[in-house]
């Protein structure tokens, strides 16, 4: 198990939600930085969360 906010909690998250690879370079999540990684599973909830209101 990955600690909270380290990039294999971000990229195990992204993995739940059905996300394998990045959005827009369509490459593994595993190749890219934490910086990245958390920027993509911001987007994801955000969007979630929009979805829910």
């Amino acid at each position: 198990m990955a600690y909270q906010g380290s990039k294999g909690w971000y990229i195990a998250r992204l993995k739940e939600e059905g996300i394998f690879k990045h959005p827009i370079d369509l490459r593994k999540l595993e190749l890219y930085k934490t910086f990245e990684v958390r920027k993509i599973y911001l987007d994801v909830i955000a969007t979630k969360m929009k979805d829910k209101q």
